[in-house]
């Protein structure tokens, strides 16, 4: 069993065959049940013209799933700062979070969420890249109107996404909470949590490092039935080593009539050793060893299977055999700041 608690990123595969609607649609059945197996929080991704990711606006989706829940955190996972004015990301997770007292998060982002340069300069209107000055200066501006304009109460809990180690020395230095994405970057997660906890600084959002690790979790009754339905994600993977951002999600037959090049094939087996694939038994072993490794608060799983049916079964075999019942979620006070823990 998992002595921490355990969350889930929604990042809206769109499956081939599918439209757009229905993956919309099992995004809320999809929260519904995570409230029910009792996952402490469930994030959503922001991408763009992707054929395999839906564009669906985080805030969007996370207020439309905090309508239909009552206990899930809810929040972005993240939000990306490159893409929108810190005021306008102020307002709408601070009216979120005063709609839905102590159950919203602002995970905040630097990617611009797609692979096509075009999409990236027209979601800035026509501005290049945004530098470490410019991404500093974003997160700062927005956690300083949510207290200063915004001023509603409950504040939503902030967090910083981060997959280097110079994301995680912005988090230290506000003093915020970071949520590592170990499931993008895996290789540079031990290095990145060590300097975040070597040089945190406590502000108002926290009192004390504390880290969430995002992991690709494909939990089956076997390792084969695992593996199979990874498949999907691992010609998505493939295409990605190239270069490739519209390769789109295929279904798991078509995954597994697909050839892979003894390169993907060394990289991709490497990166599935790193996260947590397999039957429950093989699973609690690897999120068992991830947390030991890096003394992490809190897993959030990313499930990026083809069918709901099969991803909702991950999370259930995960609750069923994984998952602490006892274990209490990380509180926040009425002000939205994080208690100890």
């Amino acid at each position: 069993m998992i002595a921490v608690p355990l969350s889930a990123l929604e990042v809206a595969m769109v499956q081939t065959g599918a439209r757009a609607a229905d993956t919309l649609r099992d995004t809320t059945e999809f929260a519904r049940r995570l409230e029910d197996l009792g996952y402490l929080r469930l994030w959503y991704a922001e991408h763009h013209h992707s054929p395999a990711i839906g564009a669906f606006p985080p805030i969007v989706l996370a207020t439309h799933a905090a309508a239909l829940t009552s206990a899930i955190r809810l929040g972005s996972g993240g939000v990306l700062a490159p893409n929108h004015a810190p005021i306008m990301l102020a307002e709408q997770f601070g009216t979120l979070a005063a709609l839905h007292a102590d159950r919203i998060d602002l995970g905040i982002g630097r990617g611009p969420g797609t692979f096509d340069d075009s999409t990236a300069r027209a979601l800035r209107r026509g501005a290049g890249p945004t530098t470490d000055d410019e991404y500093r200066s974003d997160v700062s501006a927005t956690l300083r109107l949510l207290v200063d304009e915004v001023a509603l109460d409950p504040l939503p809990e902030p967090w910083l996404l981060s997959s280097s180690t110079a994301g995680a020395a912005l988090a230290a230095e506000l003093g915020l909470p970071i949520a590592f994405a170990h499931h993008i970057r895996p290789d540079n997660t031990l290095a990145a949590l060590s300097h975040y906890r070597e040089h945190f600084s406590p502000s108002r959002w926290c009192e004390r490092p504390r880290v969430l690790i995002c992991v690709e979790t494909v939990c089956a009754e076997t390792d084969r039935e695992a593996a199979r339905l990874a498949g999907p994600m691992d010609v998505v993977k493939a295409g990605l080593l190239k270069g490739r951002g519209d390769i789109p999600f295929p279904t798991v037959e078509g995954a597994a009539a697909h050839s892979f090049t003894a390169e993907e094939v060394r990289a991709l087996t490497s990166f599935r050793a790193q996260q947590a694939h397999g039957s429950p038994e093989t699973v609690a072993r690897h999120l068992t060893g991830l947390v030991d490794m890096t003394g992490a608060d809190e897993l959030m799983l990313v499930t990026p299977v083809y069918a709901l049916a099969d991803r909702l079964r991950s999370y259930e075999l995960v609750n069923e055999h994984v998952m602490t019942k006892s274990t209490s979620p990380m509180g926040t006070s009425s002000s939205g700041m994080t208690t100890s823990s």
